[in-house]
């Protein structure tokens, strides 16, 4: 992956981290147990898990994601 420069606010200090952004796709119904996988093994207190729902999309590669997390 690559790394990239986070500056931020933490507990009233400004944090410089390096961080490695993740694009992780599943399905709505595996949502829950990727976000408790990341939070265990993440080492932030907080770390920045979103989640942006697809509208759409190429059907055979949709069909193809959930197939891959069943």
């Amino acid at each position: 992956s690559l790394a990239c420069r986070a500056v931020y606010r933490w507990k009233g200090a400004v944090q410089h981290d390096e961080e490695h952004p993740l694009l992780i796709k599943t399905t709505a119904d595996r949502y829950a147990e990727l976000e408790a996988g990341i939070r265990g093994a993440h080492p932030y207190e907080l770390p920045e898990i979103i989640a942006v729902p697809i509208e759409r999309g190429l059907t055979a590669y949709l069909d193809w994601v959930a197939a891959e997390t069943k």
